[in-house]
């Protein structure tokens, strides 16, 4: 049997079929036209120069068409990268960009250490939590563009607080436009769900009417801005701008440089010390979140499609996009849903579809900034609302509370505290999930039954944390009694033990023999057993099943 080659590219490239040129070049480009516009968006929310927001857009399509596992995911800014980033890089881009540098560095450390069982431990509840709180402080983020106000604070409580009072201030153009490109998304993103698959008996007339409206639908993002700004275009023909602008953007590919790892400052320079030293936590939250948001969409997608994926090689991909990333001035990338939904609904084979992506958003840049400068901020906030609201889970809530109503206390934790700042929510919810976990194993079920002697069974792996609560049942039960009763430890339920779970019960055996009592061990397994052995227990005894002890 041939072993798998090592680059991902190297095992579709070589039976790489002709049929799948077109379905790759039609997702590629259904794919661009949703980038384009969403990138501008997401360096705005970032809080930096919007050309960052497609700086940040083409180097990991080209570098996961080579080194990703997934036919379906896009790597790329999103919503909640974006926020993240607007959090620990204070809208200055050499932060943004160094943070991106080390990032990838991190990944790529995890990749190569095969550290990705390190994901294992933030929970489902947390993820739902922060999503949702994000998508919620997202939206309210960027309701001030809609409603075209101007000075209000990032803080999300500061920030309903301000747009409540200055709501007297709304510009009625903005508002006007906001609203109605926000109906236009809602309304295409409808028709496009509910849009029935054309059969290929149909007459040609319905099959292309079939394939307008689902571009249609699939490029809404980019027909919106475009709508929008020939709105705005129009007015600043007739001599009068309702609407705030995107403004300037620079025209041109960025330069292939090293991140700046010092800023200049009015009072001299940031060294690079001072840089990591103010990112802090994010150094942690942000690869973390990255590669937990990349490699959740990929197990999505590859369950949905019949496929696998390579986790550790998923954050090499991404180690590489974010390091490579940043020598062109990117921010911090990661998976996204939406245009991994867009991709995967396009039809597209392979991972070359990222090529065709990558390349529009390069010929954006080389050739269309111009262009940009009449986009609405309103129409830019709408495509990120649009993009957001779908995160927030409320039926999580429902969920939870039906199947174990503990895993309530980390999600609500993670949610509301992420509305005061994203990483206090995120570190109190792996820590109380860390808690409860540790108090599992700290506190396993015991079942005891009643007789002549007692017979005591503990319900999962015996570890240091829960050797004296073992004990304590055991010897409460045993000695209170009457007459006192010797016990029998039926471990088929005990797959591990530590030396401090050893040292735990061979004082429960002395303790015991001291009240003229034994202690017998029945159904061990072979790796348990042989730790007890090692051990040399005085009077240990132990038999195979319960009916022999």
């Amino acid at each position: 049997r041939c072993p798998r080659p090592a680059l991902p590219v190297l095992r579709w490239l070589p039976r790489y079929s002709r049929a799948w040129l077109p379905l790759d070049l039609l997702a590629g480009l259904a794919v661009g036209l949703t980038t384009v516009p969403q990138a501008l968006a997401y360096a705005e929310l970032a809080g930096l120069p919007l050309q960052y927001g497609l700086y940040s857009s083409f180097m990991g399509c080209f570098v996961y068409c080579f080194l990703g596992t997934a036919k379906d995911v896009t790597l790329g800014p999103t919503a909640i990268m974006s926020l993240l980033v607007s959090s620990y890089a204070f809208h200055e881009p050499a932060y943004a960009v160094l943070l991106a540098f080390l990032s990838g560095c991190i990944q790529l450390a995890m990749g190569l250490l095969r550290l990705g069982f390190l994901l294992d431990f933030i929970s489902c509840p947390v993820i739902k939590g922060f999503t949702s709180a994000a998508s919620i402080t997202i939206s309210f983020n960027q309701i001030k563009n809609i409603l075209g106000l101007q000075g209000i604070p990032r803080q999300f409580f500061l920030q309903v607080y301000e747009m409540l009072r200055r709501i007297g201030e709304t510009r009625a153009g903005d508002a006007v436009l906001g609203l109605t490109c926000l109906a236009a998304l809602a309304g295409l993103r409808a028709m496009k769900s509910h849009l029935p698959q054309a059969a290929p008996t149909e007459p040609l007339a319905v099959r292309i009417s079939y394939l307008i409206v689902w571009i249609s639908a699939t490029a809404r993002n980019a027909l919106v801005v475009l709508f929008a700004g020939l709105v705005a275009y129009s007015f600043q023909v007739m001599g009068s701008q309702p609407f705030r602008l995107t403004g300037s953007i620079p025209q041109g590919l960025p330069a292939f440089r090293p991140p700046r790892f010092s800023l200049a400052a009015p009072n001299g320079t940031v060294p690079f010390q001072s840089m990591v030293q103010g990112m802090g936590v994010g150094l942690a939250v942000v690869p973390l979140m990255g590669l937990l948001e990349t490699i959740a969409i990929a197990k999505a997608f590859a369950s949905q499609n019949g496929y696998r994926i390579d986790p550790d090689q998923e954050l090499l991909a991404l180690g590489v996009a974010n390091v490579l990333g940043s020598f062109v001035s990117s921010y911090p990338i990661t998976g996204s849903f939406g245009r991994t939904a867009v991709n995967a609904q396009s039809g597209v084979c392979t991972p070359a579809g990222g090529l065709v992506t990558g390349a529009l958003v390069l010929l954006s840049l080389a050739y269309l900034t111009s262009l940009f400068y009449y986009i609405p901020k309103a129409a830019l906030a709408a495509v990120i609302v649009s993009a957001v609201v779908p995160l927030f889970d409320a039926g999580i809530f429902r969920t939870l509370w039906r199947v174990k109503r503990l895993d309530l206390v980390p999600l609500c934790v993670t949610f509301l505290l992420c509305f005061w700042e994203v990483q206090y929510g995120i570190v109190a919810g792996v820590l109380v999930s860390g808690m409860l976990l540790l108090y599992s194993v700290a506190r396993p079920p015991i079942k005891v039954w009643e007789g002549a002697v007692l017979r005591v069974q503990p319900g999962s792996s015996l570890h240091f944390p829960a050797v004296e609560h073992l004990r304590d049942s055991v010897c409460s039960r045993a000695l209170a009694a009457s007459p006192p009763r010797s016990v029998v430890l039926d471990c088929c339920h005990i797959s591990s033990i530590d030396y401090t779970a050893v040292v735990g019960l061979a004082e429960l055996l002395q303790e015991l023999r001291g009240h003229g009592l034994s202690l017998a061990f029945c159904g061990l397994k072979d790796s348990v057993l042989q730790v007890l052995l090692s051990a040399d227990l005085e009077g240990f005894q132990h038999f195979p099943s319960w009916e022999e002890a």
